[in-house]
């Protein structure tokens, strides 16, 4: 079944999230962990196609945002883990396991949604308490999209210019409520990313109003 909504969906994003085996953190430096991850999200964009909209990396476990045109966003993700813990066990000299398990994906069915995970990822490191604001973390291509670092991917992503860069990022550092929050979390675990309904309608546009 969920390779048939595979198909039929090329066209629209997933969030897509592994976490490291027992929730350690990654036994590399994140300097070199991020290389890493470039150069595979650089690789996924070459050989398969890949247009990669967002990617953030904690330290342990990554959030990306994709879109798979050719139907291949098992294989392409299956690649970039497996490359992924061969690099980090050749660096550190392990054999171990990296991830403690496949990745999970949901699907983005709407550019309404899109909005609510592209807010949820970029401010992971905000929400973990690990930097004041989305623009100081350093292991995210939100960086790399306003021109403070340099990427070596691509990205397909006009959210931030479509705002306006001072605008998207003034959003962005709008902290939702912490019940909010949690309901956006809960649907990016779904297979297809979908919000769950509220008793009241009021309550369901508050969700909206405040991570929108």
């Amino acid at each position: 079944m969920s390779r048939k909504i595979e198909q039929s969906q090329s066209s629209l994003p997933y969030h897509v999230t592994a976490r490291c085996i027992n929730r350690e953190w990654f036994t590399l430096q994140m300097d070199d962990v991020w290389q890493i991850a470039m150069e595979q999200l650089y690789f996924l964009q070459i050989a398969f196609g890949f247009k990669i909209h967002a990617f953030v990396l904690m330290n342990n476990h990554y959030h990306l945002i994709v879109s798979a045109p050719n139907l291949n966003l098992s294989e392409g993700m299956r690649w970039f883990m497996k490359e992924v813990t061969r690099q980090i066990n050749f660096e550190t000299q392990r054999v171990n396991q990296v991830w403690g398990g496949r990745f999970f994906r949901s699907l983005i069915p709407t550019p309404h949604y899109f909005l609510h995970a592209y807010k949820y990822v970029y401010r992971n490191p905000v929400a973990a308490g690990v930097c004041k604001d989305v623009l100081s973390y350093k292991y995210s291509t939100l960086r790399g999209l306003i021109g403070g670092d340099r990427l070596i991917i691509t990205l397909e992503d006009n959210t931030l210019f479509d705002m306006g860069i001072e605008t998207c990022l003034a959003w962005l550092n709008q902290p939702p409520k912490e019940s909010d929050w949690d309901a956006v979390g809960k649907a990016m675990k779904k297979g297809v990313f979908k919000l769950a309904k509220c008793r009241s309608s009021r309550k369901q546009l508050s969700i909206e109003h405040d991570m929108l």
